[in-house]
């Protein structure tokens, strides 16, 4: 199991990276005292989802409950069997300052410290320098838009960068109404339909003797090539964008022949590239 554990200043980007790990497929605890943080990994150890990769955020916002971090966050690296990554975000005090004073939110801090930002600040370095020293990957936002952000974390954690991208490829019926949740939508009525020839109207897109036929003629084939050609083209942009979901469907008459077979066919190439793909019918059980 990798556990990558977020902390740093407040005010310096946590929550942004926080939000960059779960789109890449982390489970992720924000706000966790560092005392908890062993028992939770052993609560994700136990689950039957076998969680192979947690984020945990964890910094002064525990108050007192943070004086053992450093303690605790140290023990866990010396797991053998745990991957444990440290990343620390980090911002120069001015920035933190304007931060705060643009968002209204109020530090950790403010309470101790009577309001007073820089004293605030100074202090929490302070308590921070051991982790600091520690910590296996150092992000300085100051001058990072969110979008840079985004890529670093990916560069960081990402085997490769399409991993940052879930694309959701699903088949549908016009007459029951179009998918609204669709990104790209291709309409395939434009093709032979399976459902006149008596042997394949109570079959699917799922069944091979229906993709036979669909497939079986050359308009067919071409639409193939050229969907995958554009995919091919479209999906390093948005996956440069920062785009973490894509939604691709393929819309017939029932949506039980021609656009299963196509979601099928599209599904199968994007995972053999490497892809992470999800397949859903929508409406493969109607009417039936």
């Amino acid at each position: 199991m990798q556990v990558i554990i977020v902390t740093g200043m407040s005010g310096s980007g946590k929550s942004g990276v926080m939000d960059v790990l779960e789109d890449i497929g982390c489970y992720c605890i924000d706000n966790i005292p560092p005392q908890l943080m062993s028992r939770f990994i052993e609560i994700c150890r136990e689950s039957e989802n076998r969680l192979e990769r947690i984020a945990i955020a964890a910094d002064l916002r525990s108050g007192e409950m943070f004086a053992d971090a450093y303690e605790c966050m140290y023990q866990l690296e010396q797991q053998h069997d745990l991957d444990v990554k440290i990343l620390y975000t980090d911002a120069e005090d001015e920035v933190l300052v304007k931060r705060y004073k643009e968002t209204r939110r109020r530090h950790p801090l403010d309470d101790r410290f009577n309001g007073n930002l820089h004293q605030a600040i100074a202090f929490e370095r302070e308590q921070l320098l051991q982790i600091k020293g520690i910590a296996d990957y150092y992000i300085e936002t100051s001058f990072l838009s969110a979008s840079q952000l985004k890529e670093q974390i990916r560069e960081i954690f990402l085997t490769n960068s399409t991993d940052s991208l879930s694309i959701k490829v699903t088949s549908f019926g016009f007459k029951y109404g179009v998918s609204t949740e669709s990104d790209l939508v291709f309409d395939v009525r434009c093709l032979p339909n399976p459902y006149y020839i008596k042997e394949l109207r109570h079959h699917t897109g799922c069944d091979a003797c229906v993709q036979d036929y669909v497939m079986s003629f050359e308009q067919s084939q071409q639409l193939m090539e050229k969907l995958t050609d554009m995919l091919d083209f479209l999906i390093p942009l948005y996956v440069r964008e920062g785009k973490s979901r894509l939604v691709i469907s393929f819309g017939c008459t029932g949506g039980k022949h021609r656009s299963i077979t196509f979601a099928e066919r599209v599904s199968d190439y994007l995972s053999s590239k490497g892809m992470r793909v999800i397949k859903q019918h929508r409406d493969i059980g109607k009417d039936r």
